[in-house]
């Protein structure tokens, strides 16, 4: 479900531009653990402009001449934007390479170096700090000061991005296509892009209809409860005040899946009641867990921590926020402006 998703908080407040320039977007990697000093994997802190993870990946490969498969990251980062972010490197007894022979005025710049025992590992880093440049803003300033406070206060739809649907849902649509033929064979990335763009698919359109009901931010009776800031998570067959209460707060949040085969920890009737919202797309559901996905959750609401914003002399909104790891800086700003994105779409942020 890549096209137009409901809003919570209202009709949107006006237009901007993002990203004039890839300083108006900036990606600060929080590790959330310090590596240790030693071990046989490189660690190295990047900051890169106008380059994608996997182009910067490469990168890392041809300097070292170690297997990209050995060499890791996080999380993705955009093209179209400054970012910053860990890799590991696999020397296991290798020389050490010049990584100064990386730098590129302009492109990349080597911040940190270390080392650790072990690789990073996908999802592993803490979240994200962005910095954002909101250009040519025309909504009315007071407008805009109340809808952020709202969203400081209340949070935003955990939407996957149009990132992970490709440009124009390309990417979406190659993936049905691809399930329509029983996942004829293809490339590891390429089955892998196709798997996470039809599980964020089903996970948007189930969490659209909690936005259109109003308890997108609300614990029913027979949700799954998701704490924040951790993974860990519980049925919760019945919801009393202190569950409602710790949910108003923001320490736990409900929880929908992210299809695949395995447990279900939802009670019967929300179960039959997503099959039926999914009803068009059971056989798409049946296809990813023929495909050995295991079920697995995702929370509903996105809450922005640190959220800050400081209005521009020339017109403009700064902004400032952190966001665990799947969090999408675009589903921020789907609740508060028109955003004409000059940048191509191409990853999570």
């Amino acid at each position: 479900m890549s096209g137009p998703l409901p809003r919570a908080h209202g009709e949107l407040l006006g237009r901007a531009t993002l990203r004039a320039v890839p300083e108006d977007f900036v990606v600060i990697e929080e590790l959330g653990f310090e590596p240790e000093g030693e071990g046989e994997h490189a660690f190295l802190y990047l900051e890169k402009r106008g380059l994608n993870t996997a182009e910067l990946q490469q990168r890392l490969a041809d300097l070292s001449g170690i297997p990209l498969v050995d060499i890791s990251f996080s999380g993705l980062k955009d093209r179209h934007a400054l970012t910053r972010q860990w890799f590991s490197v696999r020397l296991a007894g290798r020389p050490e390479p010049d990584w100064s022979a990386l730098e590129v005025a302009g492109e990349v710049r080597v911040l940190d170096l270390t080392r650790h025992p072990r690789k990073l590992r996908r999802g592993v880093h803490r979240g994200n700090r962005f910095e954002l440049h909101l250009r040519d803003c025309d909504a009315e300033p007071e407008a805009l000061a109340a809808r952020l406070q709202c969203l400081r206060e209340q949070g935003v739809p955990n939407y996957f991005g149009e990132q992970r649907f490709g440009r124009g849902g390309n990417t979406e649509r190659q993936a049905r296509d691809w399930a329509a033929r029983s996942g004829r064979r293809v490339s590891r990335g390429r089955r892998g892009l196709y798997l996470s763009a039809l599980r964020a698919s089903l996970f948007n359109r189930l969490l659209a209809r909690r936005v259109e009901a109003g308890s997108w931010n609300q614990l029913e009776a027979g949700d799954v409860g998701m704490l924040h800031g951790s993974r860990s998570l519980f049925p919760c067959p019945e919801v009393d005040a202190e569950l409602a209460r710790r949910c108003a707060s923001g320490d736990l949040h409900p929880g929908l899946p992210l299809w695949g085969r395995g447990k279900v920890l939802q009670s019967e009737a929300q179960w039959q009641r997503q099959l039926a919202w999914l009803e068009e797309d059971l056989a798409l559901c049946r296809f990813l867990e023929a495909q050995g996905l295991q079920l697995d959750w995702r929370r509903t609401r996105l809450w922005p921590d640190d959220f800050s914003w400081q209005f521009c002399d020339d017109g403009g909104l700064r902004l400032g926020f952190s966001l665990g790891p799947g969090g999408y800086a675009t589903s921020v700003l789907a609740e508060l402006v028109d955003y004409g994105d000059r940048g191509e779409i191409s990853e999570q942020a």
